[in-house]
């Protein structure tokens, strides 16, 4: 019997349609990155990309639970001593939502330069209209 593996030829792409209002944030994601892997389809290679192109709305609308608007907390840091920067999630929600999103799913990637590639076909909005009318996505509800 042969490992079979998917040819980029092979593969289909589709887009599908997410909408994030009242979503959990980590169990959104989970979602997200299996739709950008290619993990619901059977001919999913782990090495490939053959996955598909996902578009989320209302990504401001999102919900998280526990005390982690609080407790969780973003860092960045500039470079220079004392450059050190916190922010709870709850501050960065209120300024950029796309971000906590998109930061949630690129820690569910692999770490590998597939990754890169993958997070380029998310597409997060903040309101209900997105600029992938013409593709037509699919809508995906989830429970």
């Amino acid at each position: 019997m042969k490992t079979y593996w998917a040819k980029p030829t092979q593969i289909e792409k589709k887009w599908f349609l997410i909408d994030a209002n009242g979503q959990t944030l980590g169990r959104l994601a989970t979602v997200i990155a299996d739709l950008l892997r290619g993990k619901n389809k059977p001919e999913y290679t782990p090495s490939m990309d053959c996955g598909d192109f996902v578009v989320v709305i209302n990504t401001s609308l999102i919900k998280v639970t526990g005390n982690k608007l609080e407790a969780k907390k973003y860092y960045s840091h500039s470079g220079y001593p004392g450059g050190l920067k916190e922010k709870t999630l709850n501050e960065v929600i209120n300024q950029n939502p796309n971000k906590v999103i998109r930061q949630a799913v690129l820690g569910m990637l692999p770490k590998n330069k597939l990754s890169s590639q993958i997070i380029k076909k998310l597409k997060l909005y903040q309101g209900s209209d997105h600029q992938n009318i013409a593709q037509k996505p699919e809508k995906l509800e989830l429970s």
